[in-house]
């Protein structure tokens, strides 16, 4: 059995633990008779590579992983808020469904997940919205492009996390509800505009410091329509009218990091 899982972006701005992207970088898990663990590419030798791998225990979370072998090829950095661990959930899920509906994969995942939103999108692709544990694939694509800057440090989420308050003014949750609502019709109703206009937050991005976000949005490249942080960060996803310039603008900006044209996933894990 070949599974893959890509790579997702959360928050998109406004949606704040509940919306999340897929993206076209995958990792893929190969499951054969036999037993051990070895993983290539992203996180070889870092990784465990025994029963404790994150992939390893979401498979046992649904069926008996002794007496398989699990080979992973990696292409997702860890840590740069691109979803690594979430795609990892996902495809030690996936490859144990047996026809499973999503909810009980990502209601199963929470054991080892706190957060569904990464994981609704990497099991189902395109863009997801999750309300009360219940995920919604709400459109396979988005009508702005993403190019990702993604910085060569790491960002850990549970750090990042620490910094977030515990209650935030009502004119921040009332504009960051707007531009949330703002969020789910663009993409559901395909308008660039609209969606250009929604990468606003005031619940996350003003308390987690990003030079790249704060110089992206500051001076917009050619190409680009806005941008927002990729989880809890480092990496910055530039929405773009124009990826090709917009990357090309970025690469030129930022020649430290690496800047990806990343398409969005119509497809998850499932």
């Amino acid at each position: 059995m070949i599974v893959r899982a890509p790579a997702t972006s959360a928050n998109l701005g406004p949606g704040f633990d509940c919306a999340a992207v897929a993206l076209d970088l995958w990792n893929e898990l190969e499951v054969t008779p036999g037993r051990g663990v070895t993983i290539e590419g992203e996180g070889a030798g870092e990784l465990p590579a025994d029963d404790t791998n994150l992939a390893v225990r979401a498979y046992a979370l649904l069926a008996d992983p002794s007496r398989k072998r699990f080979r992973f090829r990696n292409r997702i950095p860890l840590e740069r808020g691109l979803g690594s661990s979430a795609a990892a959930i996902a495809l030690g899920l996936a490859a144990a469904a047996d026809g499973r509906p999503v909810e009980e994969l990502i209601a199963a995942g929470l054991e080892l997940e706190s957060h569904s939103d990464n994981l609704a999108a990497a099991l189902l692709g395109g863009m997801t919205l999750v309300v009360d544990g219940r995920p919604f694939r709400i459109a396979g694509r988005l009508p702005l492009a993403v190019v990702a800057v993604v910085p060569r440090q790491r960002v850990s989420t549970a750090k990042s996390r620490e910094s977030l308050p515990a209650t935030v003014p009502r004119a921040d949750a009332t504009a960051t509800a707007a531009w949330a609502a703002l969020l789910g019709a663009a993409a559901a109703g395909g308008d660039a505009d609209q969606l250009a206009l929604a990468l606003h937050d005031r619940l996350h991005e003003p308390y987690r410091p990003s030079e790249v976000l704060d110089s992206v949005r500051g001076d917009l490249p050619t190409g680009a329509s806005g941008a927002t942080l990729s989880g809890s960060g480092p990496t910055v996803i530039v929405w773009a009218h124009d990826p090709t310039a917009c990357a090309a603008a970025l690469r030129t900006r930022f020649p430290g990091h690496d800047v990806l044209e990343l398409a969005v996933a119509p497809r998850g894990a499932l």
